[in-house]
């Protein structure tokens, strides 16, 4: 909502008030600063071929949309080389897994089958690995060691499965550690949106007051000439 609402009042800005302003500007005929030239030649270009603008400024936002749906693996792989993003995906991924195999296992579902229905549910770099580890629980090792050696765990889940194992609890343990983490990406969300919002706020007053200071700056400098 914040980008949709700055992105439509820098193209009101930019398709409507700097054209106005290069009219004026034009008329006066004063040595404009480098910043406030390009701002007016922007203006003219867009008073002369007002249709001719808005159809490249269309065809840009389509190119964009479908650079955008078409590269959305590429995005997500991208994503998860990030370290901070790239862990939070795995946890939130983590969290549906292992929630997902709880309900199977409680619901009769043998635990290696569990884990194959559940694959789809990974990242790509992910079922390679729950591959290993359900070879390695079909060959006799334990669900908190395979899972953990695999890098299918987080500290507090691997020691929440081994609990699991030794109480003979294991898919009422799983739903239990999808639940402690969805608390906790709860929490991340709720801290990246208070740092975010404010942050995306002020670029895009800083877009906007670029904006209009270009626009003012002749003006400014106008009135020191006079005086």
């Amino acid at each position: 909502l914040l980008i949709g609402v700055g992105g439509l009042v820098s193209l009101f800005l930019l398709l409507y008030v700097v054209p106005r302003f290069g009219r004026i500007y034009e008329e006066r005929g004063s040595d404009l600063p480098l910043f406030s030239r390009w701002l007016l030649a922007w203006g003219q270009a867009v008073d002369a071929h007002g249709a001719l603008v808005l159809g490249a400024l269309a065809v840009l936002l389509a190119a964009a949309a479908y650079f955008l749906r078409s590269s959305r693996e590429r995005i997500a792989t991208a994503l998860w080389r990030l370290p901070a993003v790239g862990e939070r995906l795995k946890v939130y991924q983590l969290a549906r897994f292992y929630r997902t195999i709880g309900m199977l296992v409680r619901g009769g579902m043998p635990l290696v089958s569990a884990l194959q229905t559940s694959a789809g549910l990974l990242h790509p770099v992910l079922r390679g690995r729950l591959a290993a580890a359900g070879a390695a629980i079909a060959a006799g090792r334990r669900l908190s060691e395979s899972m953990e050696s695999n890098g299918l765990t987080t500290p507090v889940a691997a020691r929440m499965l081994a609990v699991g194992e030794q109480g003979g609890n294991i898919g009422e343990m799983l739903e239990s550690i999808a639940a402690f983490h969805d608390e906790e990406m709860a929490r991340w969300v709720d801290w990246f949106t208070r740092l975010f919002e404010p942050l995306l706020m002020a670029a895009i007053g800083l877009v906007i007051g670029v904006i209009v200071i270009l626009m003012y700056m002749p003006i400014f400098e106008l009135a020191g000439n006079l005086q």
